[in-house]
């Protein structure tokens, strides 16, 4: 074989495997645009902790997403913002921020991170600036509002009746029991501290309504979807549809993955 032969022999090869690795890097960036956002943060509301998520993680984590669950103080609306803020700290990568019930509110506040590439409000309060979850509550009452018990210390807990009839009416006895023991008492202090600049409004956002909803009323629901004109979907269900019907929540939040970018 020639030497001019075998160089271009050898420049043949090395443009084949140029075109081959641009071809492979193409298809896998294809890919992973078409799986949009992999990263999700989970808050949880009032009177709960991380398990309320505890369905729903493992439907999303099969799928190849990427899952945290924090675990709010309720302390205090400044610490639950930070310590979402920590959580988003040590995320690789552009995120889905996805909370329940108060931590609507919290996330409201907390996702304005730039990391946080949208807002999933499941049964959820989101404020406007200058308003606490009591505002929303007092403007929109539901019959949880019976069922609470303020302690000594300024924090408040749901009676058992309140979990077994408003909470979570549609679980089981014995889920309705693990909520009633393990539920973390709120301070009034955090459902009144109101929020100063709502991340709803320069984010895209989703929302899951509960149509059969007794604690977060359905009608500020809608109107909050409509406010920030989300992506939308009414469901029926209690409060703790994350609980509930978990199947139908994984699929809306890997649905709102996928459209990000």
């Amino acid at each position: 074989m020639t030497r001019s032969k075998t160089f271009r022999l050898l420049a043949a090869a090395v443009v084949a495997i140029a075109m081959l690795a641009t071809t492979t890097i193409g298809a896998f960036e294809q890919q992973k645009q078409s799986r949009g956002i992999t990263n999700i943060v989970f808050v949880h509301g009032a009177w709960a902790d991380g398990s309320s998520w505890s369905k729903v993680i493992p439907l999303l984590a099969a799928k190849g997403l990427h899952v945290v669950a924090v675990q709010l103080s309720h302390r205090s609306l400044a610490d639950n913002v930070a310590t979402v803020q920590r959580a988003i700290a040590l995320v690789d990568g552009p995120l889905l921020l996805v909370a329940h019930s108060f931590g609507g509110v919290v996330i409201t506040e907390a996702g304005n991170d730039p990391k946080v590439a949208g807002l999933v409000y499941v049964a959820a309060q989101a404020p406007v600036e200058g308003q606490s979850a009591f505002d929303l509550a007092n403007a929109y009452p539901t019959p949880i509002g019976q069922e609470l018990q303020l302690d000594q210390f300024g924090f408040l807990k749901v009676t058992p009746t309140g979990i077994r009839e408003v909470f979570a009416p549609d679980l089981s006895d014995s889920e309705q029991t693990v909520l009633t023991a393990t539920q973390t008492p709120t301070a009034v202090e955090a459902l009144s501290a109101p929020v100063s600049t709502a991340a709803w409004r320069s984010k895209p956002c989703w929302f899951v309504i509960t149509a059969d909803d007794r604690v977060v009323s359905p009608a500020l629901q809608a109107m909050e979807a409509q406010q920030m004109n989300a992506t939308s979907i009414t469901v029926s269900s209690s409060h703790v549809v994350m609980l509930s019907q978990p199947g139908v929540v994984a699929s809306f939040i890997r649905k709102a993955a996928r459209e990000l970018r």
